[in-house]
């Protein structure tokens, strides 16, 4: 018989300290967490930044990741985005009896190899086990810690008329390849989610200009909600055209099919950068150049008119106004 989660393994008693022994510290093993303290202790004499976050995707597994790829990723990035450079994170586990002890192990080996990959140490950390019904497999919560240089001011409020905006590569990637595991959707193409941890594009794009003024990850909402964000945010309007915009084929034919607008459909692997227009080329050819980078593009500007708004100019080369994604898309989507 298949080895799965027990109610007991959320007891504090013996079975939840091997669960957290044999599955969580061995596999995540490092200095602070082998201590096994109720917490992290270390020393950081830099400017702080600090985020939080949950993640709840159905399904659990997709292609491209998993909930523990994820998990790492949508934190890392996060810290990414301040300009910070990611240390440290905790992970709390809430996980519904009857789990496969073996869907587990593999969430937790995903965790490490994507913390490995990003630089990043997990630190402390929590599980708990509720009911049958009482959650849908597994839900995992991040926190996460990163250091910020000195003089470094990254902000979605800095965006300037002038400024550029550059996308780090293809929109609707996550959300598409989540939904077609979710619904048993088929496509031509092995389509996957572009679930990432971009600190390292960020540290790349850092290093080549230190005119970086805003940066963010267009996840849940899409591109559309970030770019309103920002011009919200930085008090400015925002211009796009839409001829600029990578897609992928697939993406657009399952937008196509579902009467889905890519622009509304979330994405884990992509950071939107306004930029001085002076350093745009070189920031770009910097990030082309990388892995998570290679189809990057400028997409649009920053502009003092219509402020608060994205316009966008269409493949028929008219405009119309980008809102805010109203609803939910695409529920459960990370």
């Amino acid at each position: 018989m298949e080895d799965k989660i027990l109610l007991a393994h959320g007891s504090g008693g013996k079975l939840a300290h091997d669960l957290i022994v044999k599955n969580f510290v061995s596999a995540l093993d490092n200095p602070l967490l082998s201590q096994m303290d109720d917490a992290a202790v270390f020393d950081v004499k830099h400017r702080l930044a600090f985020t939080t976050d949950s993640y709840v995707v159905n399904p659990i597994f997709f292609p491209g990741g998993n909930i523990g790829k994820l998990a790492v990723c949508g934190t890392v990035n996060d810290l990414a985005t301040s300009g910070a450079h990611p240390l440290y994170l905790s992970l709390a586990f809430i996980i519904e009896e009857g789990l496969p002890l073996s869907d587990l192990q593999q969430v937790v080996e995903s965790i490490k190899a994507t913390a490995d990959e990003a630089g990043v140490k997990i630190v402390t950390g929590d599980t708990k086990v509720v009911n049958r019904g009482s959650a849908d497999k597994l839900f995992i919560n991040t926190s996460g810690i990163g250091i910020i240089p000195e003089r470094r001011n990254i902000s979605g409020s800095n965006a300037r008329p002038g400024d550029k905006v550059i996308l780090s590569g293809t929109i609707g990637d996550h959300g598409i390849a989540v939904l077609s595991k979710r619904e048993g959707l088929s496509f031509a193409t092995n389509l996957e989610s572009d679930c990432a941890p971009l600190a390292g594009l960020v540290a790349v794009m850092l290093k080549a200009s230190r005119n970086i003024h805003s940066l963010r990850d267009p996840t849940r909402g899409g591109l559309a909600t970030t770019l309103n964000e920002l011009a919200e945010q930085s008090k400015v309007g925002i211009r796009i055209e839409e001829t600029q915009i990578p897609v992928k084929d697939a993406v657009l034919g399952a937008c196509e099919m579902l009467g889905f607008d890519p622009l509304y459909v979330a994405n884990e692997g992509k950071m939107v950068a306004i930029v001085a227009a002076e350093d745009t080329g070189k920031i770009l050819k910097a990030m082309k150049k990388q892995r998570y980078g290679k189809d990057a593009a400028i997409i649009g500007e920053v502009v003092s008119d219509h402020p608060g708004r994205v316009v966008m100019k269409t493949l028929l080369g008219s405009s119309r106004i980008v809102d805010m994604l109203v609803g939910d898309l695409l529920p459960r989507i990370c």
